[in-house]
């Protein structure tokens, strides 16, 4: 079963990677204990994070369209 992620424990799971680089020692408990997630649900954030990367520089994610906004995107 899929862990449920909240919005502030999505933005200390970016800030904790960027604190918690490749080359830091026990990084994913690291990570965790600052998202209050387990090793393995963060693990497989990161993996469903590198995943939807991957599908926004295939160009497989349209931009959204924002109704008011001032910038018009152009492909």
């Amino acid at each position: 079963m899929a862990s449920s992620w909240t919005a502030r424990q999505n933005k200390l799971f970016e800030e904790a990677l960027a604190i918690y680089d490749r080359e830091t020692h026990d990084r994913w408990h690291n990570i965790a204990k600052v998202v209050g997630k387990s090793v393995e649900d963060v693990k497989k954030h990161y993996e469903l994070l590198k995943q939807d990367i991957d599908r926004i520089e295939r160009g497989q994610v349209p931009f959204p369209s924002y109704s008011g906004s001032l910038i018009k995107f152009v492909r």
